[in-house]
């Protein structure tokens, strides 16, 4: 019995690291497929076993994570922000989460220049994938749905899931730029009501956005304040309705420019920028909400909160250099 038992032990102490390796072979301009084989070499030879699934439809990969995610030591999803949107609902779903590895191969990989993730080399970011360290994220919550990076409304949210892949692979970011533009002759607004942290805003806005993210649609967050994924805030952005096209135009502008204390001319905010644990956003009518991207729904009545330290993704592990005297 104790030999046997010896065999047992030492069989799991040599049982190799199980990846589940979830690729979206349609993402961005499909260069994972043409770097696959690689990206699996580069995981084999940080000796993980690894198990290759394409998903064939969209949620498919929280499907599966659901499903399978608790066998592996860590899934690995390839693929935009909207595959790894599905990948974080999944694995908030398990009891016992793996780790995640994020492989980006989309358009624009808002999340990933959040973490500092290489957009543009795929096997770099398979090597952080199978070297890296791993990093505690908060995420969102959105009436209990989790989101990634974003939740947004109004003016240009439209565009990430209204453009069409086909335009995104040939344009790049420079689509949702084209698209935002054609919105700006027919500029809808939302009559709400928001309250957070004992504090009511109410009035008419154009557009707003809750975000745990230094990056979002490409462009970089407010540089002049530090954000973190792990704080257990959430950065909300609101921009008020503009009275004429020049206050919009100045409004979309002080936020290229990272100015988020504009006012109007008559001394008003036209932009709205805090942070905090919890909001909640009421309106009259349904409101178009896009969650990471991707359109999560028309409702009235919103809660948005953040999940601390939700789940664990590899980094790239940076090592103090140790400098003898």
């Amino acid at each position: 019995e104790v030999e046997q038992r010896f065999v047992e032990i030492k069989s799991e102490t040599n049982k190799p690291k199980e990846l589940l390796l979830l690729v979206n072979p349609k993402a961005g301009k499909t260069e994972v497929k043409h770097n696959l084989m690689d990206i699996v070499d580069v995981l084999v030879k940080a000796g993980w076993r690894v198990i290759i699934r394409t998903t064939q439809y969209s949620g498919e990969v929280t499907d599966i994570i659901k499903a399978e995610g608790s066998q592996y030591d860590m899934v690995v999803c390839a693929g935009g922000d909207g595959t790894l949107n599905e990948a974080v609902c999944g694995l908030l779903a398990l009891d016992t989460q793996p780790m995640l590895g994020y492989i980006p191969a989309g358009t624009t990989n808002d999340f990933a220049t959040s973490l500092n993730l290489p957009k543009n080399n795929l096997l770099h970011a398979a090597e952080i994938v199978a070297n890296g360290a791993p990093f505690s994220c908060d995420a969102g919550l959105f009436n209990q749905r989790p989101f990634v990076y974003v939740a947004a409304f109004g003016i240009f949210t439209e565009v990430s899931y209204s453009t069409p892949q086909q335009s995104k692979n040939i344009l790049g970011h420079a689509a949702y730029i084209l698209e935002g533009i054609k919105s700006l002759a027919d500029v809808k607004t939302h009559e709400l009501v928001i309250a957070t942290d004992g504090e009511v805003i109410s009035g008419e806005f154009v557009f707003g956005m809750v975000s745990n993210s230094i990056s979002v649609g490409g462009f970089k967050m407010n540089s002049k304040s530090k954000i973190e994924m792990n704080d257990g805030l959430l950065e909300v952005v609101l921009v008020r309705k503009p009275r004429n096209p020049a206050e919009l135009q100045g409004a979309i502008a002080a936020l290229l420019r990272n100015e988020f204390t504009t006012l109007n001319d008559l001394g008003e905010p036209s932009l709205y920028t805090f942070r905090t644990q919890k909001l909640q956003v009421f309106s009259k009518e349904p409101v178009p909400w896009t969650l990471d991207g991707e359109y999560g729904g028309d409702l009235q009545n919103v809660t948005i909160s953040v999940k601390p330290h939700a789940y664990n993704i590899m980094v790239e592990d940076i090592k103090e250099e140790i400098i003898e005297a």
